[in-house]
């Protein structure tokens, strides 16, 4: 079963300004690659993780929501706990395939100060293959963050891009994340904290229109 989508955009601090600075993309990335997270059912991600790409199963057609943020991830599938997300899978893409879903990427909700109007927006949203919500990015105890962490939605051509040609490597984390979140409720944080990956500030190209 493909990744579900059932959180709402969690926005209480909508501003009427562009220039948002706790709107930063965060990632462990290289030169070319940048990765990010998705958990899935074992019967369809640990096939991914196996070859290294995702199988005939995985729907290309379906909107799918990558998070380049681990903790989010652990926050969307409660530590590989909630069902059809038992399998965490660490996906490594292009950049240049990342950079280009969020050039076209669209807000997922409307918010004045970043659109001209309403309807710009709908325009905008209907004609984008991907889009983008701005979360609160969460601590170890899965607790809201003062920054926003970034989910990219890619449907259509996006999708099939990500699933085909973008992907680099994919990577079961599921015992990362097990590891970590048993140190966690053990009380012993700096230990938890030295196994989560690097994420650093990513180059993103301009984002203004996704009011970043």
């Amino acid at each position: 079963m493909q990744e579900a989508r059932t959180d709402r955009p969690d926005r209480p601090d909508r501003l009427d300004r562009p220039d948002r600075p706790d709107r930063r993309i965060r990632a462990a990335h290289t030169g070319t690659t940048v990765t990010v997270y998705q958990a899935y059912a074992p019967a369809l991600g640990l096939p991914a993780a196996r070859d290294g790409r995702f199988p005939p199963a995985w729907k290309r057609e379906r909107m799918t929501w990558i998070k380049p943020s681990f903790l989010w991830m652990m926050y969307r599938c409660g530590w590989a706990t909630k069902a059809d997300q038992e399998t965490v899978l660490a996906v490594e893409i292009t950049r240049e395939g990342f950079d280009h879903a969020l050039r076209r990427a669209c807000l997922s909700h409307y918010e004045r100060g970043t659109h001209a109007d309403h309807g710009a927006w709908q325009r905008a949203l209907r004609d984008s293959p991907a889009r983008v919500q701005w979360d609160p990015e969460r601590d170890l105890h899965l607790n809201p963050l003062g920054h926003r962490s970034l989910q990219l939605g890619l449907s259509g051509a996006a999708s099939r891009a990500y699933a085909d040609e973008w992907t680099v490597s994919i990577r079961d984390v599921t015992a990362l994340a097990r590891e970590i979140h048993g140190l966690v409720r053990s009380g012993d944080e700096a230990a938890a904290r030295a196994l989560l990956p690097v994420e650093t500030p990513y180059p993103a190209p301009p984002l203004g229109h996704l009011g970043a």
